[in-house]
């Protein structure tokens, strides 16, 4: 038999006796180590942070999700606790944009519009915003019926040659884009400078519809409709004046809600169904939440639904947020939850540090992700998806100090800049996905945490988070059924998809 050396008998007689003597100082036996349960699953995440350390950075952490959660959570998710469904997310198409976008090389555009749209090899941005005739980032000022008489009607070189070739480029690489076309004014010979003296208001800003011209305005939305399907393009909806109670745009109408109650009511819904449109949707509205201010023109959309003959015809309301707070979605959707809400517009510019991200990446997702989504709408889309590091093309009397999503440089017209809404409305889409449902969530964190949530059609779960603090926080998120971790940086975005299990 081999003894132990006396030496190692003495240490392990040692070893002993401190066990023993820890076991009767406390009189408890050792803490065991903590059980870890195995994981059924990894969650993805996608990360910015306003240093632009990471941008959209695929974490390749190993996030476990994990079984039988047992603690409390920073953040729950209740998919049980369901409310509207996504219809999308994305930018405004607009002559401008697709100016730049056709100055790049095909290949060089081609790996943009692949990353912003593509749901396989990008974000899969699909939901697009154009205008029916000029905006004030058009490449001129026109409509599409500038001499009098409907019969006129004609697209014009800035669709032909711009706009329905990018929406071609877009559609190839994503088909389940959809599109909603705004009007900034009618053709000049169809307004009036009011609708007392009814004088002819032959002018690009401001000026009223006549009413004497409500069936050939609505045949000019119909007319317009068809010379897009005639091109492959399929509009799936519209909305019947971009901001209507501003006069001062470049091109714009003044519009208040008896006036597109009446047109709805007596031209547009019948017409655009004899023509075949039926199943395009009608948003009304289009501009801010305050309603500029206008007490007669306050819970605009609202006195359109009460009248049944016009409401028939209306999908819902479009809203901007240059003025008000969206709770007035809220207002709204609370009191005829029956009719859709969408946001179509929104920008960037010099008057709100629109290119500095330390500022702007949080505080956009607040506003036009995390306030709109749980505020009920349906679809959210930003304005310009590309200008040039100048702001242009633009118009006079429009915009000038507006960013696009992306700045391109127009001395190569490759280089890029992305800012704060390319940024909000990819980590919105490249988690959301078309057809899902918002969920419930309860959240233990202080406001400086804002989270929505939602089911996609496939059973997995999307959760887009921004973090406003100076400091990392640390977040355990409960899907009440598993839970994993994740430490969110200081001043960042993350969005996480989390597998069905």
């Amino acid at each position: 038999m081999k003894l132990f050396p006396s030496f190692l008998l003495v240490i392990l007689w040692s070893i002993a006796s401190c066990s023993c003597q820890k076991k009767s100082n406390t009189g408890e036996e050792p803490t065991p180590p903590p059980v870890v349960e195995p994981s059924v699953g990894k969650v993805s995440v996608l990360l910015t942070t306003a240093n632009r350390q990471k941008e959209f950075y695929k974490e390749q952490t190993d996030l476990k999700l994990i079984k039988n959660p047992n603690a409390s959570y920073s953040i729950t998710l209740k998919p049980t606790e369901r409310f509207q469904t996504i219809y999308g997310f994305g930018a405004a198409i607009t002559g401008s944009t697709c100016y730049n976008l056709m100055q790049m090389s095909p290949a060089d555009r081609k790996a943009f519009l692949t990353e912003t749209f593509s749901e396989t090899e990008g974000f899969g941005q699909n939901f697009v915003r154009i205008s029916i005739g000029c905006s004030d980032f058009s490449l001129s000022e026109y409509t599409l019926c500038d001499t009098k008489g409907i019969e006129h009607f004609a697209l014009t070189k800035e669709e032909t040659q711009y706009v329905i070739p990018i929406l071609k480029e877009i559609l190839a690489i994503n088909p389940k884009v959809q599109i909603i076309g705004s009007p900034w004014t009618p053709p000049r010979w169809m307004k009036v400078n009011n609708l007392t003296d009814l004088q002819p208001h032959n002018q690009w800003t401001s000026g009223q519809l006549n009413p004497a011209h409500y069936q050939d305005y609505a045949l000019y939305f119909a007319k317009w409709l068809q010379a897009m399907k005639d091109n492959s393009l399929n509009v799936n909806a519209i909305t019947i004046q971009n901001e209507p109670l501003n006069r001062g745009n470049s091109a714009s109408m003044y519009m208040g809600w008896d006036e597109q109650l009446a047109f709805i009511k007596n031209a547009l819904g019948k017409t655009l169904r004899n023509k075949g449109f039926a199943e395009v949707k009608i948003y009304l509205f289009d501009h801010n939440y305050n309603y500029d201010n206008k007490p007669s023109q306050q819970q605009y959309p609202l006195h359109i639904y009460k009248d049944a003959d016009a409401s028939q015809y209306v999908a819902g309301a479009a809203y901007h947020n240059y003025g008000g707070n969206p709770n007035e979605l809220s207002n709204i959707h609370n009191q005829y939850p029956n009719k859709e809400l969408i946001f179509t517009e929104s920008s960037i510019g010099a008057w709100n540090d629109g290119r500095n991200l330390e500022r702007r990446l949080t505080e956009d997702m607040q506003e036009l992700g995390i306030k709109t989504l749980n505020n009920h709408c349906k679809a959210v889309i930003v304005w310009n998806l590309m200008l040039d590091e100048h702001g242009a093309p633009n118009r006079e009397g429009g915009c000038k100090t507006c960013f696009g999503a992306v700045d391109i440089q127009t001395s190569d017209y490759k280089t890029m800049r992305r800012n704060s809404h390319y940024y909000v409305i990819g980590h919105l889409s490249a988690v959301i996905k078309q057809g899902a449902t918002r969920i419930g969530v309860e959240k233990t964190t202080d406001d400086n945490v804002q989270c929505t949530a939602f089911e996609n059609p496939d059973g997995s779960l999307a959760c887009v988070l921004l973090n406003k603090k100076k400091e990392a926080t640390y977040l355990t998120l409960s899907t009440g059924k598993h839970y994993f971790s994740y430490e969110v940086p200081a001043n960042s975005v993350v969005s996480f998809l989390i597998p069905k299990i």
